[in-house]
C-alpha cells in the first residue's frame, strides 16, 4: 500500500513539475482546432433548437393536432426557432433544426481522436499526430503529451472503472458538484422559461410576435457575454452572477403576475414580464447554462468519465423532463407561485456554488483532477 501511495506521489510530482514549465503550443488557433471545434458546436445549435422549438410551435402543434397540455414532451438554434418561428411552420421548423445533425455527422469523420483518449489505449504515436493536427505541425506538443501520459499511468491501475466506484470518498466531492449543478440547471426553471416563453408572454399580456421576435435577435449576442468573460471571471463568479440574476428576475416575474392578480397597475405586468425573461435567459447564458457542462468535462478523471458523465447526463435529463412537463400544470395552477419556486431554488444555487463548486480557470485537466481526487492524507504529506 505504502509503495501505490509513493508511488502515486513521484507521479504527482512529475505532473506538478510539468505543469510549471511554459508552452505556448496549448494556446495556438489553428484550421484543425477551428474545425473540431465546429463540428462540436454543431450539436449545441441542434440541442438550441430542440428546447426553443416548443416556443415557437407549441400553439401551431396543439391547434394542428388538437393536443391538449399533458401531450407536449443552444444559442443560435434557439435564436433561429424564437425568429423564425412566428414567420414558417413547425414542420419547416423540424427540417432546419435537423441540418446541423447532417454537418455534424460528415464533420466527425475529419476530426482527430481525442488525445486523452489515444493515451488510455497506449497508442503514444497516435496521440503525437492527433495533438499535432490540433497544435500545428510546427508546435512544440512534447511537455503536453508527457502531461497527459503522466495523468493516465496515475489513474492506470483504474481504469476499469464500475459504477460503485463512484461512491469512493476521493470522488464524493466532484459527484456532488456534478450532480448539483445539473439540477440547478433545470429546477431553476431554464428549460422552462425558453420552451413555454410564449404561454408566458400570452398570459402577461404581452405580444407574441414582438417578444418572439426580440427575443429571437437577443439569443446570439447575449452568448457572447460568457464567452468573453469565462476566462478573464473564472467559473465561480461568473455562477454566482448567473444564479444571482436568474433568481431575482424569477421574483420579478413572479411580483409582476402578483400584481395582473390583484388587479393593480395593469400596463406593468406585460412590460415587466418580457424584460425580465430576457434578464433571465441572459443571466442563465453567461453561466449556469453552459459552465455545468465545462466544468463536468474538467472535474471527473478519465477512469471514471463515462460512468460519472452517464450519471450526470442522467440528471440532467430526468430533471429537465420533470420541469418541462410539470411546467404548464404549476403555471395554471398559480403563475407567481411557479416563479418564486424558481427564484427560491436560484438562491439555494447560490449558497451551493459558494460552498462547494471549484474554481478550475487557468487549471490543466491533470492539475483540477489531480487536486480535487486527492486523498485528505495525501495533501497532509505534501
Amino acid at each position: 500500500m505504502m509503495v501505490l501511495v509513493e508511488e502515486e506521489r513521484s507521479i504527482e510530482e512529475g505532473l506538478l513539475e510539468l505543469s510549471n514549465q511554459t508552452d505556448a503550443s496549448g494556446c495556438r488557433i489553428t484550421a484543425c482546432v477551428i474545425l473540431s471545434t465546429f463540428v462540436a458546436v454543431c450539436g449545441s445549435f441542434s440541442f438550441g433548437v430542440a428546447i426553443g422549438y416548443t416556443s415557437g410551435a407549441e400553439i401551431g402543434i396543439m391547434k394542428d393536432m388538437g393536443l391538449s397540455i399533458a401531450e407536449l414532451l443552444q444559442n443560435s438554434g434557439l435564436a433561429m426557432v424564437f425568429f423564425w418561428g412566428n414567420f414558417i411552420s413547425w414542420r419547416k421548423m423540424a427540417l432546419l433544426g435537423a441540418l446541423p445533425c447532417v454537418i455534424q455527422g460528415i464533420g466527425l469523420f475529419f476530426v482527430p481522436e481525442s488525445p486523452r483518449w489515444l493515451a488510455k489505449i497506449g497508442a503514444d504515436e497516435e496521440l503525437e499526430n492527433s495533438l499535432l493536427r490540433l497544435r500545428g505541425r510546427d508546435a512544440d506538443i512534447s511537455r503536453e503529451a508527457s502531461e497527459i501520459q503522466v495523468m493516465t499511468k496515475m489513474l492506470e491501475r483504474d481504469s476499469k472503472s464500475r459504477f460503485s466506484d463512484l461512491f469512493q470518498r476521493k470522488y464524493r466531492h466532484i459527484i456532488v458538484v456534478g450532480v448539483g449543478l445539473m439540477l440547478i440547471q433545470q429546477f431553476s426553471g431554464s428549460t422552462a422559461v425558453i420552451s413555454y416563453a410564449s404561454t408566458i408572454f400570452s398570459k402577461a399580456g404581452f405580444s407574441l410576435t414582438i417578444g418572439s421576435t426580440l427575443l429571437g435577435i437577443f439569443m446570439v449576442p447575449k452568448a457572447t457575454i460568457g464567452l468573453i468573460l469565462v476566462d478573464k471571471w473564472g467559473r465561480r463568479p461568473l455562477l454566482l452572477t448567473s444564479a444571482c440574476g436568474m433568481s431575482i428576475t424569477c421574483m420579478f416575474i413572479g411580483l409582476a403576475f402578483t400584481l395582473q392578480k390583484m388587479q393593480l397597475l395593469p400596463k406593468l405586468t406585460p412590460v415587466l414580464t418580457f424584460l425580465c425573461v430576457t434578464l433571465y435567459i441572459a443571466s442563465y447564458a453567461v453561466g449556469i447554462g453552459c459552465l455545468p457542462w465545462i466544468i463536468m468535462s474538467e472535474i471527473f478523471p478519465m477512469n471514471i468519465k463515462v460512468t460519472a458523465g452517464t450519471l450526470v447526463t442522467l440528471a440532467s435529463w430526468s430533471s429537465s423532463s420533470i420541469v418541462t412537463y410539470a411546467f404548464n400544470f404549476l403555471f395554471e395552477w398559480s403563475t407567481q407561485g411557479t416563479f418564486y419556486i424558481f427564484g427560491a431554488i436560484g438562491g439555494a444555487a447560490l449558497i451551493f456554488i459558494w460552498l462547494l463548486v471549484p474554481e478550475t480557470k487557468g487549471l490543466s485537466l491533470e492539475e483540477i483532477q489531480t487536486s480535487l481526487t486527492r486523498q485528505p492524507n495525501e495533501i497532509n504529506r505534501m
